[in-house]
């Protein structure tokens, strides 16, 4: 089924593990990388780029893109709904930290009932959902000093922007702030995105510094997606293309079980993404309100995470 959508993803996946530059990377596991790969999906009527030649948790794909809009950067409430992607950075450096040897399931289940506990290890920094909804900004208080002044919520803007003046070449947020840098647990991947308006029509751009192939492309894909759907939505828009482009762009070299089962399987199916609901805002959708149909996927494939 070379004309299906997911065809380019395996394309690109097999060029990487085959011509890829071989490296070190600061998780010492170690990639074969290519640079600067793009791709395209077609969004329209009511198409989503969701792998078929695994199965993708989608549903765990959605809570994180609407846990990114509340702009909380704790995984407190992550984890309340079995949602384990980002437990992984804070674990590591609790264990670091402490020297204590302690297995996720009870990493988690503290983050869960001690207050303090979440506050000082939960906290994953000024990540993605920080920067979308509350971007620091600063004003003179006086003597040289500085004080914060009101955030500035970029996905607000956005949909402002969208509504008002859809011809802009400004419809861009991003969560690369290089001064908070250093204080997040991981710099953003999925960095800049940016929009366009033609014939009633929205797509979005997904520009990636960073991109783990095997397990974190099924989820960007999918999420950058799904916020495409959920903006045209709010601004009375039809979707239109989903396109993802990537600076690095790597398979790490402990996934190559991984990358041989998928290779070896034929895409299927064209599923389909509905929005079962309008909400008064882009901050008000709840996982109900998200269904996927005509998903059927082959099975899942394990592979550890590179922290």
């Amino acid at each position: 089924m070379t004309d299906h959508y997911e065809a380019q993803y395996l394309d690109l996946l097999a060029r990487v593990w085959e011509t890829g530059d071989e490296r070190r990377d600061r998780t010492g596991v170690g990639t074969r990388s290519l640079f600067g790969p793009t791709l395209r999906f077609d969004l329209t009527d009511d198409r989503v780029p969701l792998l078929t030649t695994k199965r993708v948790a989608w549903k765990t794909a959605a809570r994180e893109m609407l846990w990114f809009l509340t702009g909380d950067t704790n995984i407190r409430s992550l984890v309340a709904q079995k949602v384990h992607i980002w437990t992984d950075w804070p674990l590591a450096r609790y264990r670091r930290e402490t020297g204590e040897a302690i297995d996720r399931d009870a990493f988690e289940a503290r983050i869960l009932t001690d207050d303090e506990f979440a506050a000082a290890w939960g906290d994953l920094g000024p990540v993605y959902g920080k920067q979308w909804v509350d971007w620091d900004t600063y004003e003179p208080a006086g003597d040289g000093l500085y004080r914060r002044g009101p955030g500035i919520n970029q996905i607000a803007e956005l949909v402002r922007m969208i509504r008002q003046d859809p011809g802009s070449r400004r419809l861009i947020f991003t969560g690369w702030n290089v001064a908070q840098l250093g204080g997040m647990a991981l710099p953003p991947c999925h960095m800049t995105y940016q929009f366009h308006v033609a014939g009633g029509r929205l797509s979005g751009m997904l520009w990636q510094r960073s991109c783990d192939l095997g397990l974190g492309f099924a989820f960007n894909a999918f999420s950058a997606a799904l916020l495409i759907r959920m903006l045209a939505q709010q601004c009375d828009l039809e979707a239109g293309e989903l396109v993802w482009s990537a600076g690095d762009a790597h398979v790490y070299l402990n996934h190559a079980h991984l990358v041989e089962q998928q290779l070896a399987r034929t895409p299927r199916g064209s599923p389909r993404l509905r929005l079962n609901r309008r909400p008064d805002s882009i901050f008000d959708y709840r996982i109900e309100d998200f269904a996927i149909e005509a998903y059927d996927p082959h099975p899942a494939i394990a592979a550890p995470v590179a922290v």
